[in-house]
């Protein structure tokens, strides 16, 4: 490899860093997004979420459902520069109902932002996204949001994350005050106490006064009982508490910790800068040929995302490619693991939300949309030179089942248009009965939402009325052994057998006492929660 190659790679991986924000709904995530791309200079006014007074609606959600219930449903890309880093913020869906669309954007990213409300510590949503980025040994940055209501104590919060997530805590910045008197805070990293102005809504930049923690200017900008409870408990953090440990935090080990405000920007730059120094910079991948490094001359990456419609003007496709490797090059060739084609990788583009511009180069920890004419499928590798395959993106155990039903015949083209084309997106998985005879798609969901945005989009973007009939059962297994070992065992009780768009069995159970039973009767199926990681195949279409 040229050291001229080598360099440049060099030098493009040092200037980025990519994250995924992981929180419960209504922990403020977009909120945050939204700030982190104000201080970034990629907006210039930022609009909440729930603004509709002024009928804005934030940058990063750009489904029409999303803006008529103020949630995220789908995950996007947001790029922007700082400091002369390279950016990528990973927004994702902060409804349970989408978590397997989070789980696949963790598969992208290289840290994560654990964002939780003050008020309500840790809930069960980022529980459960916590143990995927633990699974994948992501660091983690906690940020305590909406300091400016009433919540709890910080040291309590910082208690509930060492004990219930066994995670040590860093405090990189502590609150002065809460509620209506939370004035700012103290950076520990610089010795500097930052007292906030708060801005109409903050949605321009707050302004701040920094004063070093000695300086005589602090009695008369703050009140002494602030004063004297910020002294005291950073003398206690300084006797009781952790040091930082950047090689704990890369691990996954250590999470630094930040407080602040969102809503009123209090505390957003200050998270930014320290993130940059903290954070990890792309790194290497495991493959079918061991670990690769970022540096690694050939082009290499991963398809973790697909979204269909982004633009509905256009009805496009767009596969979304974490870059691992090497130089991604507008136009250039590469080859595609699964299928031994040979693709085109032509209209790259830099992601913004709903707003695309054209790319013509991109570096390791980079994520690039292209369009995708049916080519690409979730967990796809494309590569340049010695053939390689990363590691497949699992899918999850579904809870909820449902058949999707076409009442009107005439509509069946565009029917099986929007079935597989939201498949092939991951917005549902899609099962079939075993029963050759009956062809209607079952939906398998991980929430009641999932297979409302199925309607809603089967409606919206293809013009398909259709009708949803509920089933029975609440868990998937799916069968490792087998069709042939499956077919041996032969009839089971409130169980049905159907196959996922792999063609591989999978087991319906009403509940969870109905599996564990036949797993203890019947190890030899060997059940598993995931799906097999798929590779060379083509899914099943309707």
């Amino acid at each position: 490899m040229s050291i001229e190659i080598e360099t440049e790679l060099q030098t493009a991986v040092d200037k980025r860093r990519n994250f995924a924000i992981i929180s419960h709904p209504d922990a403020g995530k977009t909120t945050l997004t939204e700030k982190l791309l104000l201080y970034g200079g990629a907006i210039h006014e930022a609009g909440a979420v729930k603004a509709k007074r002024a009928q804005r609606h934030a940058t990063s959600d750009w489904m029409e459902m999303e803006q008529q219930r103020g949630i995220s449903i789908t995950s996007t890309v947001l790029q922007f520069e700082y400091q002369n880093c390279q950016i990528n913020l990973l927004d994702t869906p902060g409804h349970q109902d989408f978590s397997e669309d989070t789980y696949r954007t963790l598969a992208a990213a290289d840290n994560a932002v654990m964002l939780e409300d003050s008020a309500k510590g840790l809930e069960p949503q980022t529980r459960k996204l916590f143990e995927v980025c633990k699974m994948r040994k992501l660091p983690i940055f906690t940020f305590f949001n909406k300091m400016d209501r009433p919540g709890r104590e910080p040291l309590e919060l910082l208690d509930e994350i060492e004990k219930e997530l066994g995670l040590k805590t860093y405090p990189v910045n502590w609150p002065i005050g809460m509620g209506d008197r939370f004035k700012g805070v103290f950076d520990r990293r610089k010795k500097e106490i930052h007292l906030f102005e708060r801005s109409v809504h903050g949605s321009k930049a707050a302004r701040n006064t920094v004063v070093n923690l000695g300086d005589p200017r602090i009695e008369e900008l703050l009140e002494q009982d602030l004063y004297y409870q910020l002294k005291e408990d950073i003398e206690l953090l300084e006797e009781l508490g952790s040091d930082l440990d950047l090689e704990q935090i890369h691990k996954g080990e250590m999470t630094p910790v930040f407080f602040g405000s969102a809503m009123t920007n209090f505390g957003v730059q200050l998270f930014l800068d320290a993130f940059l120094e903290y954070a990890l910079k792309p790194g290497t991948h495991k493959s079918t040929v061991g670990e690769i490094s970022p540096t690694y001359p050939n082009f290499t990456g991963f398809v973790f995302k697909l979204q269909a419609n982004m633009d509905p003007k256009h009805r496009d496709r767009v596969a979304f490619i974490r870059v691992c490797t090497g130089r991604f090059e507008k136009d250039m060739t590469v080859s595609h693991a699964r299928t031994g084609k040979t693709v085109r990788l032509s209209r790259p583009q830099k992601l913004f939300a709903q707003d695309r511009d054209s790319i013509e180069i991109a570096y390791p920890g980079d994520i690039i949309g292209l369009n995708n004419p049916g080519v690409f499928a979730i967990g796809d590798t494309i590569y340049n030179g010695k053939k390689l395959e990363y590691e497949g993106i699992p899918c999850f155990s579904p809870e909820i089942f449902a058949y999707l039903r076409n009442p009107n015949p005439s509509k069946f083209k565009q029917f099986r248009k929007g079935v597989n084309e939201l498949r092939e997106e991951g917005a549902v998985q899609i099962m079939y009965s075993a029963d050759e005879a009956k062809r209607d798609p079952i939906l398998a969901a991980v929430g009641q939402l999932q297979l409302e945005v199925v309607q809603f989009r089967m409606q919206n973007e293809y013009g398909v009325e259709t009708n949803v009939e509920m089933l029975p059962f609440s868990v998937a297994r799916w069968v490792n052994s087998g069709w042939d070992v499956l077919r041996q065992v032969g009839r089971l009780f409130n169980t049905v057998a159907v196959k996922d768009s792999w063609g591989r069995p999978v087991l319906l159970f009403k509940n969870e006492w109905n599996c564990q039973q036949v797993e203890s009767e019947h190890p030899e199926l060997n059940l598993n929660t995931t799906a097999p990681v798929v590779s060379g195949q083509e899914p099943e279409s309707l």
